[in-house]
């Protein structure tokens, strides 16, 4: 049964196995535009992630969507973006960011005076490399002049959008964000709060896939690349861990989400000695 068959008309058991097919093109949508892979485990996501698209776009089932996508790039994007898990909150793991900023604040750049640079890949919505800012700004030893670059990117350019923005919902602001500092870094407006125009200017969006876009120019002296690679292939990750490692400085830090390891997928880093939970180089990058 194709997915141009009209589901309203099939029995029961062909309506789910034109539903299957129709999940089959969807998750290979999303592996398409963006290298992830939805696990079985997780295929409940795609009902629940799909209806508020479909009610948009007017359609009723996942096979007409499905079948959308296939007839347009603009709906198969928004299909990727739909599907993409964008959980994230500020300060997440706050004791590990801490531990970032301190790493920061210690480290020795050659020649003196230069910025250190930082990379928040995969950002989502933007909270991470937000509360990378705060934290940086309220070091005396890295704010001014030594206020560390930060870049940050994402596969989705919907997530991106949100980001650049600096607007979250009362509910997204209050996660992990103390008021302290919901009162300093951003301002009310209705029922959101937007971040201050000064602090996302310290933040540079782009777009990126770390699977096979060119990789940002220069080296990092941090990385952040936090729960993003569990929805990878363990080949895709391996070859990011080997791409990373071409641009992290030596005596750079990686840090990975909690549920992330290096072990068993590259012999490019090793765990930090100075900094449980962050990953360095094992040896100098070749090249």
């Amino acid at each position: 049964m194709s997915l141009t068959s009209d589901v309203s008309k099939l029995q029961p058991s062909q309506q789910r196995a034109s539903s299957s097919g129709a999940t089959g093109v969807l998750t290979a949508i999303l592996e398409a535009h963006t290298s992830q892979q939805l696990a079985a485990n997780r295929a409940w996501r795609i009902e629940t992630e799909l209806t508020p698209l479909m009610r948009d776009l007017g359609l009723d089932t996942l096979d007409s969507l499905a079948l959308a996508a296939q007839r347009s790039p603009a709906i198969a994007a928004q299909v990727a973006d739909a599907l993409l898990n964008q959980e994230s909150s500020f300060f997440r793991d706050a004791p590990m960011l801490d531990l970032i900023g301190k790493a920061a604040a210690a480290m020795r750049v050659d020649p003196p005076g230069r910025r250190l640079r930082v990379w928040s890949a995969g950002c989502s919505v933007g909270q991470e490399p937000l509360s990378l800012a705060m934290l940086f700004a309220e070091n005396p030893l890295l704010s001014g002049a030594t206020m560390p670059e930060i870049l940050a990117t994402d596969v989705s350019e919907a997530a991106l959008a949100r980001a650049r923005s600096g607007r979250y919902s009362q509910f997204e602001i209050q996660r992990g964000l103390p008021i302290r500092r919901m009162i300093e870094w951003f301002d009310s407006d209705g029922g959101d709060w937007v971040a201050k125009p000064d602090l996302v200017r310290r933040i540079a969006f782009r777009r990126m896939n770390l699977v096979g876009d060119p990789l940002p120019q220069g080296r990092f002296d941090i990385i952040l690349c936090r729960n993003v690679l569990l929805y990878l292939t363990a080949e895709h990750r391996s070859a990011i861990f080997e791409r990373l490692a071409t641009i992290l400085r030596p005596g750079g830090l990686l840090m990975l989400g909690a549920g992330e390891t290096v072990i068993g997928h590259t012999e490019a880093f090793r765990p930090s000695p100075d900094y449980r939970g962050l990953y360095e180089l094992t040896a100098a990058p070749r090249g």
